[in-house]
């Protein structure tokens, strides 16, 4: 089938590494890609600050190309929880119409698209060559609130062997620029020295850090010097070489 994947600020500018994975596992699964940038931005920075005008704007132009895809029925497929889920949960809110209603309905996480593959399909796991290594997995707030976690444990357990294990972790602490901003500093650090940060710094050195989001990897990676990557990768490293 056809699906397309729609490119987060993130993924183009900083990480073009997991969409490349995406398009990869995607692609193993027999869909044919069609990659689409976001335009301007998905808006979740503006909402979160309020300037739910400019959020708008952007999200016309979004919901613009996206629509012709969505009115087929083509799944609408994201790394970027945050991206995604204001595809699905958040434009609703600020657009009204059947596009948006439509752009909505089949907007889907990629880990989402994968599980559902997966249920339909359970031959696919014959794709992905079988591991011994461990995994910990961050959950991103964003997902964890709206989505839930299972699809992402459950593609990970398509990796036969694979010892995959979600950290009992509240939020990182970055929170989108939360983080980065001075006066938050201090308080973004503590959050992540909870639970997150103990969990990562006691894992081996050859066990996987795993996340869904951007900002749970920027954090992990600032404060514990481990190189987490994004779940896609690691689905995508463990491949079959065809």
């Amino acid at each position: 089938g056809e699906v397309v994947f729609y490119v987060d600020s993130f993924t183009e500018a900083n990480h073009p590494e997991t969409g490349r994975a995406a398009v990869r596992v995607l692609n193993a699964l027999g869909f044919a890609v069609t990659v689409i940038p976001q335009l301007g931005c998905c808006g979740r920075p503006l909402i979160s600050k309020g300037q739910l005008e400019t959020a708008q704007a952007w999200a016309k132009a979004n919901i613009r190309q996206l629509a012709p895809y969505a009115a087929r029925g083509v799944p609408i497929v994201g790394t970027e929880p945050s991206c995604i889920l204001t595809l699905r949960d958040e434009y609703p809110e600020l657009l009204d119409g059947d596009e948006v209603k439509a752009v909505a309905g089949q907007a889907l996480l990629v880990d989402e698209l994968i599980a559902r593959t997966a249920v339909e399909d359970p031959s696919i796991a014959a794709l992905f060559q079988p591991s011994t290594a461990k995994a910990l997995l961050h959950g991103h707030c964003h997902q964890k609130a709206t989505a839930g976690m299972e699809s992402t444990l459950a593609v990970l357990g398509l990796v036969p062997g694979l010892d995959a294990e979600l950290i009992d972790s509240a939020c990182c602490g970055m929170a989108g620029s939360f983080g980065f901003e001075a006066e938050h500093y201090d308080i973004s650090r503590a959050m992540a020295e909870r639970t997150l940060l103990p969990a990562v710094e006691s894992a081996s050195d050859d066990t996987a850090i795993l996340v869904t989001g951007v900002s749970c990897r920027q954090q992990i990676g600032h404060f514990s010097g481990r190189r987490p990557q994004h779940v896609i990768e690691l689905l995508a490293a463990s491949l079959r070489r065809s």
